[in-house]
C-alpha cells in the first residue's frame, strides 16, 4: 500500500513539474510583452525616444514572438508620468521608462516585483525622494555632459562667425548636462585649440533645474514645441549664431526648420542619434555632426538579459569609457574638417581616459568652474 502511496505522489510530483515546465514554455513562446512610456514627443521624435525605441524593434527583430506598444505620455508632468505607468503595469512584462520624470517609480516597481523596469536618464527613487536600488528595476544614466563637451569643441573649430549656442527642451538633469558639457568644449577648445567662440544665451530663455537654480541656456520649456523652438532659433540666428547645438527633443525640430530658411547662414550639431537624414536641404545638409548617447544597443541589452533570465536590477552610468558617448565621423554622415575630427578623436581619449572631466548638474562643479589642464 505504501508503495502504491509513494508511486501515485512520484506522478503527481512529475505532473506539477511537466505543468510548470509548460507553463514556462508557454510563456517563452509568447514572447515579452513590453510598453515604451516617453516624454510627449513620442517615440518617433528623431531623437531620444525614438533611439530607445530602436533598442525595442532590435529585440523583436530577433524575438519575433515579444511584442511593445507605445504610449505617450503627454504632459511630461511628473505626477502624470507615474499615474500612465500604474494604469498599465499590470498589462505587461517590461515597462520602459523614457526621462527624469519616472524617477519616482520606485514604489511602483516594489509593488510589481514581477515586472521588469528599464529607466532611461533616471535612478528609482523611493516615497522620500531617495535613490534606490532594485532587484526587477535597470536603471542607465549616461554623461551626456561628455557628448555636450564634444559638440562644444565641434562648434568651436567650425564657427564661422564666432557665435556658437546650445538649445535645450527642459532643464531636467540629463539636458543641463549636456548645456554643460558643451560649454565646457567651448571653453576647452578657446583655451587649447586656439579658438575664439563666444557663447550666446538669451535671458529670457534661461533654464531653472530641478532644485530651482537659473543655469542660463536657451531653453524651450518643453520637449514638443516646434514653433518655439523656431523662434528660438531664428532668435540666435539674429545675433549672428551660426552653430547651434540642438538637445530639444522633438521641439528641436523647430530649430532646423530656422536653419533650413538660414540659405546657409546656420548649421546645427544633432543630439542622441545620427540626425544627418533630419538635416537635408535638397542637395545640402544643415547638420555638422550630432553627438550620441547609445540608447538603443543598451535598452537591447537589457531586454536579452530579462528574455535570456540573467537580468539583475542596477543603477548605471554609461560614459565613453563603454562607449556609450561619442559623435559621429562616418564618411558621408558629418560636414566636419579633418582637422577637427583629428581634434575630437584626441578629446575623446582624454575624455575616455578621465584626463578631462566636464562640469555636469550635480556633478560638483558648474562650466564657470571647470579646469582645463
Amino acid at each position: 500500500m505504501k508503495k502504491i502511496v509513494g508511486f501515485i505522489a512520484i506522478v503527481l510530483i512529475a505532473g506539477m513539474l511537466f505543468a510548470a515546465g509548460s507553463t514556462e514554455k508557454a510563456s517563452q513562446a509568447a514572447g515579452l510583452n513590453i510598453a515604451i512610456i516617453t516624454t510627449p514627443s513620442g517615440v518617433d521624435d528623431g531623437s531620444f525616444n525614438q533611439d530607445n525605441y530602436n533598442g525595442i524593434l532590435a529585440f523583436i527583430d530577433e524575438h519575433p514572438e515579444a511584442q511593445v506598444t507605445a504610449i505617450r505620455e503627454p504632459s511630461g508632468d511628473v505626477a502624470a508620468a507615474l499615474k500612465t505607468a500604474a494604469d498599465v503595469v499590470a498589462e505587461y512584462d517590461v515597462l520602459v521608462c523614457t526621462g527624469f520624470q519616472f524617477a519616482g517609480i520606485g514604489e511602483l516597481a516594489k509593488e510589481n516585483p514581477e515586472t521588469k523596469f528599464i529607466l532611461v536618464d533616471t535612478y528609482p527613487t523611493d516615497a522620500a525622494g531617495n535613490t534606490v536600488e532594485l532587484p526587477n528595476v535597470y536603471a542607465m544614466m549616461f554623461a551626456e555632459q561628455e557628448s555636450g563637451f564634444f559638440a562644444g569643441v565641434a562648434a568651436a573649430l567650425e564657427t564661422k562667425t564666432n557665435k556658437v549656442a546650445v538649445v535645450n527642451g527642459v532643464a531636467y538633469p540629463s539636458n543641463v548636462n549636456y548645456q554643460y558639457g558643451f560649454e565646457c568644449g567651448v571653453i576647452y577648445a578657446n583655451e587649447k585649440l586656439g579658438t575664439n567662440a563666444k557663447l550666446v544665451e538669451l535671458a529670457s530663455r534661461a533654464g531653472t533645474d530641478v532644485t530651482g537654480a537659473n543655469v542660463g541656456g536657451n531653453y524651450v520649456g518643453s520637449f514638443a514645441d516646434e514653433a518655439t523652438g523656431k523662434v528660438i532659433g531664428q532668435q540666435l540666428l539674429d545675433q549672428g549664431v551660426d552653430t547651434i547645438f540642438v538637445a530639444a527633443g522633438a521641439s528641436g525640430n523647430g530649430v532646423f526648420t530656422a536653419a533650413k530658411e538660414s540659405n546657409g547662414k546656420l548649421h546645427v550639431i544633432g543630439c542622441d542619434v545620427d540626425q544627418w537624414d533630419d538635416g537635408q536641404v535638397g542637395n545640402n545638409n544643415i547638420i555638422l555632426t550630432s553627438v550620441l548617447k547609445v540608447m538603443s544597443l543598451n535598452v537591447h541589452r537589457a531586454l536579452s538579459r530579462i528574455q535570456d533570465g540573467t537580468f539583475e536590477g542596477a543603477n548605471v552610468l554609461l560614459k565613453a569609457d563603454t562607449d556609450s558617448t561619442g559623435f559621429v565621423k562616418e564618411s558621408g554622415r558629418h560636414q566636419l574638417s579633418a582637422s577637427t575630427i583629428e581634434k575630437l578623436e584626441e578629446a575623446y581619449k582624454l575624455v575616455q581616459d578621465g584626463t578631462i572631466v566636464p562640469a555636469s548638474n550635480f556633478g560638483g562643479f558648474t562650466p564657470e568652474e571647470f579646469k582645463v589642464n
